[in-house]
């Protein structure tokens, strides 16, 4: 960074008085640097030339950045750094291609030959303190692109990411899955293998094999093409359109499509909170298509489920409630997390697929097999606020229906609506509506369906029907009405009103207060609920009526929090049962664990206990809990692991950051520091750290952007990273590789002089870690790396010296190393020791 002196200052404030009325000079150009100069004080021209200048620059009147420039006589402008860029517009690879070109030197004027980047002219105005760069685009009008362009040459790479799920009990069989996600790139197309190993628990000890994805992908400008072996879907539809019955069974077909699903799954919640209302502490297990895909631990009243780690899209999860060891409740839920799309230019989104039902490495005896099956889905943005679907599709010799719309009727109302039907089966309604106001919002939702499965019947291999046993005939819905209200900054009130028929029956409530106040001194967090719900067997068919007063507060060191609740509820047998807990939870910062909690509950019963943690190394990420029943002391807990293993550039590293942009980078830290942390940061968004060794680094995919590299903390060490900035384009599933160098260096401050003692102003001195440009008296002040002490002294591109300095014979304050007098003259271009007098 090179600071503004007073000196600077003025000579500003004169330039806007002199420059309109400075004179051409003969032998100069109108606008060159020598006739803008002419008419300056000659006291002000020696800080004009070859000394850092603040300026503005404007690539195609387009702001680039502020920066520190030096002016040569010869018309030449040269950029030492970017000071900031924060309110340009332009993309990250523009920026970075335009910084080097002027790092490099380039001549003021029109560009005759070897233009680079098209470019035509290049300007700096003395009275604006502009640098203007103008190309061939300059007069074009500058369209949003579309569509990401993909890599020229492709990309290569795969990625593989690992997911363990386990829970399970005392006296219980264990229920687990074990996934593998693999994508990888070759060229322009992407590959994708999902193969699952699950056990499902209870009575059945079968171990669960089957491979749901094995087929490659080629994203075109809006739309894919997908080949080879898949579960059919919606993929591309802006609105997936619920359906009832069957779900697909993998096929071996193509599949065609929009795209705007397939490139990035982000961490969101569900658009529709998941509710779940325990009786007592308790843990949840969330199954698709039969397989665990999440568990987590839960407190006794209403609670929302953590929906952020479930993949996107719109689909339907099987949550169970597992509380002493025993399912007390089973519900199915919809996930909404759909990528939003309102761009009136493409209306249409459209998903379609056609192959035969197969199974690949599987024993999954309800997985059919040797059906045709075929579907198409559609969604038409009939006005900015109004999205239709329509979907059909034959799973199972089965006919499916769906029609929807996605109704936004006010900037704070929005409303989905699902209507769907399958042949021989039955007919469901799905609504959905949210409203928002300033103090809060309001949520509608109900569901219902009309079975009839009368005219439905088994298959057997040989081709013979047969009638199913399970018959049903009646309806099942399910409404819901929540508000979330805030009373003001610290105090806010929710409540939800729902009525359900079909396995649960009846209306419940629940109401409760938030306030943020304080207790002991400490910030904390007061709840008070209450809540009448529907019987159930885990309160003994009784209602469960009850109410619950908890506190959080922050007491103890920084990371720790302390949370207290007491209350009555409907106990297992009908009568009341009194209850207290008491929580301990503390966060870690750079340690294996990341977070721990305790708590101790009493209550009719007994005491209960449960423990949970978070932890997270280079290879590895996870949590877990366990559980100690007060009703009959049985143990249960669970278990969730996740990994990542990339392999691209000759190289391979197992890191436990997770695939979240689709691409990736293994990044190599070479260092002669110790216990460092550099941070990695995409400029698209996203952050990782870096340690010494191999590391991993997620980046997103199709998007042409950059990784800068930067020392992590307030308080960086003396040292360079180079480099400092890389950039990528890789599709889905590439990975390259980079290796950067951590140097220590040392700040040198001397001074310039030729063979006469005169100082040299405006010459560049170049070390490995940076460079910087004498001033009028010759003084220079930059960062040189320690374990190469030398130095080259350029001018308008020529090498004049070089020095090889010897930091034992310098003097040395503090951080500073002061190497006096440089000598540049044509001898000491060879290797020489340097002999410096203290300068000063």
């Amino acid at each position: 960074m090179f600071p503004m002196t007073p000196l600077m200052g003025a000579l500003a404030l004169l330039l806007c008085a002199n420059a309109l009325a400075a004179p051409t000079v003969p032998g100069t150009t109108p606008g060159s640097l020598l006739s803008q100069s002419k008419g300056l004080p000659e006291e002000f021209e020696q800080h004009f030339f070859d000394v850092p200048l603040a300026v503005r620059v404007e690539l195609d009147q387009q702001f680039l950045g502020e920066a520190m420039i030096v002016l040569g006589r010869d018309d030449r402008i040269t950029l030492l750094e970017f000071t900031d860029r924060g309110d340009s517009q332009l993309s990250a690879a523009i920026s970075a291609t335009w910084e080097q070109l002027l790092k490099d030197g380039m001549p003021l004027g029109g560009c005759e030959q070897s233009c680079p980047s098209q470019l035509l002219a290049v300007h700096y105005s003395l009275e604006n303190s502009l640098v203007s760069i103008l190309t061939e685009n300059v007069e074009r009008n500058a369209q949003v692109k579309q569509f990401y362009d993909q890599p020229q040459a492709g990309s290569l790479g795969m990625i593989f990411n690992n997911q363990f799920n386990l829970t399970g009990g005392q006296d219980e069989s264990v229920a687990g899955r074990y996934g593998l996600e693999a994508s990888s790139s070759i060229g322009n197309w992407s590959q994708a293998m999902n193969l699952q190993l699950s056990r499902v628990g209870g009575v059945d000890t079968t171990l669960y094999h089957a491979m749901h994805e094995l087929y490659t992908q080629r994203e075109l400008e809006g739309n894919f093409v997908r080949l080879g072996y898949f579960t059919p879907g919606s993929n591309g539809l802006t609105r997936q359109i619920r359906s009832f019955g069957a779900n697909p069974d993998t096929a071996v077909g193509v599949m065609y499509g929009s795209s705007d699903s397939l490139l990035i799954n982000n961490p969101k919640p569900s658009v529709y909170p998941v509710y779940v209302t325990a009786s007592r502490q308790a843990s949840v297990e969330i199954y698709r298509a039969g397989l665990l895909i999440n568990t987590q631990p839960v407190a006794a009243g209403l609670q929302t489920l953590d929906t952020r780690p479930l993949p996107g899209g719109i689909y339907e999860v099987e949550v169970r409630l597992i509380e002493d060891g025993f399912t007390t409740s089973t519900t199915q839920e919809l996930i909404y997390k759909p990528n939003n799309s309102r761009n009136a230019d493409e209306r249409w989104r459209y998903n379609t697929f056609v192959g035969q039902e197969t199974k690949l490495l599987s024993n999954w005896d309800e997985q059919s097999s040797g059906f045709m099956t075929y579907g198409a889905g559609v969604n038409y943005l009939a006005h900015p606020r109004v999205i239709l679907g329509l979907s059909t599709r034959k799973v199972r010799e089965k006919m499916q229906y769906g029609t929807s719309i996605d109704w936004t009727l006010a900037n704070s109302l929005s409303l989905y609506a699902n209507v769907y039907q399958t042949q021989d089966h039955g007919t469901g309604v799905d609504l959905q509506t949210l409203y928002s106001y300033g103090q809060g919002s309001v949520v509608f939702s109900h569901n219902r369906s009309w079975l009839d499965t009368t005219r439905t019947y088994e298959l057997l291999p040989d081709g013979t029907r047969i009638r199913q046993r399970n018959v049903f005939i009646g309806q099942t819905s399910n409404s819901s009405l929540s508000l979330n209200h805030r009373l003001s900054n610290k105090s806010s009130i929710n409540s939800r009103l729902s009525y359900s028929q079909g396995n649960i029956e009846g209306m419940g409530v629940d109401v409760g207060w938030t306030q943020r106040g304080t207790f002991l001194g400490s910030d904390a967090n007061w709840r008070l609920s209450l809540f009448d719900r529907p019987a159930t067997s885990a309160t003994g068919d009784n209602r469960n009526r009850g109410v619950d007063l908890s506190v959080s507060v922050a007491l103890g060191a920084p990371g720790e929090q302390w949370s207290a609740s007491i209350g009555t509820r409907t106990a297992r047998d009908g009568g009341r049962d009194n209850n207290g807990s008491l929580t301990y939870t503390k966060t870690l910062d750079d340690h294996l664990l990341q977070s721990v909690s305790g708590t101790a509950i009493a209550d009719t019963y007994g005491v209960g206990l449960s423990g949970r943690a978070s932890f997270q190394s280079d290879e590895l990420y996870g949590d877990t809990y366990v559980q100690r029943s007060s009703f009959n002391g049985r143990m249960s807990g669970g278990l969730n692991l996740s990994s990542t293993v990339a392999v691209g550039g000759s190289k391979a590293v197992l890191s436990s950051q997770p695939q979240r942009g689709g691409a990736g980078m293994i990044v190599d830290v070479e260092t002669d520091l110790e216990d460092i942390t550099l941070r990695a940061d995409d400029l698209t968004g996203g952050s990782s750290r870096l340690r010494p060794g191999r590391n991993f680094v997620p980046i997103t995919a199709y998007k042409s952007s950059t990784l800068a590299f930067d020392f992590d903390g307030n308080h960086p060490p003396a040292a360079n990273i180079q480099p400092a900035r890389t950039q990528y384009h890789l599709n889905k599933g590439g990975v390259e590789y980079r290796k950067i160098s951590v140097m220590r260096t040392v700040t040198v401050l001397g001074r310039l002089i030729d063979g006469q003692g005169v100082p040299l102003k405006g010459h560049h001195v170049i070390n490995h870690a940076s460079r910087a440009v004498s001033e009028v008296d010759g003084f220079f002040s930059m960062e040189m790396n320690a374990g190469a002490p030398t130095l080259e002294v350029r001018y308008a591109n020529q090498l004049l010296c070089q020095f090889r300095l010897d930091p034992s014979k310098a003097r040395q304050e503090s951080d500073v190393l002061m190497i006096g007098d440089l000598r540049c003259t044509p001898d000491t271009l060879a290797d020489v020791a340097l002999n410096s007098r203290t300068a000063g």
